[in-house]
């Protein structure tokens, strides 16, 4: 019996310890919103869709970099957050992304 199975891929993205409402959320720089983008689930953004991050790139790959063999193309999605903190703006940039 050959049963496909739909794979669920998420993301969440934890908010810094200080971050009260209001905030906005920026993916790649883009503004979300939320109910359409993401979800607040307690101190938790909860994307539907999959959010990646390129992580560190290994010896062969920034050597031929570096020569100009070839270029890093991944997906490399950024999550950042904008919001008042003790009455000064602040942007938590590049936020850890979680896949569910």
């Amino acid at each position: 019996m050959n049963v496909s199975e739909d794979v669920y891929r998420g993301t969440r993205v934890r908010l810094p310890a200080d971050v009260l409402r209001p905030f906005r959320v920026f993916v790649n720089g883009v503004q979300q919103e939320e109910g359409a983008d993401f979800h607040v689930d307690g101190r938790t953004l909860v994307f539907e869709r999959e959010l990646k991050s390129e992580g560190q790139l290994g010896f062969w790959r920034w050597l031929s970099m570096s020569v100009g063999i070839a270029g890093t193309y991944r997906q490399n999605d950024s999550v950042d957050v904008a919001y008042q903190s003790g009455g000064k703006p602040v942007v938590a940039a590049k936020l850890p992304l979680e896949q569910i």
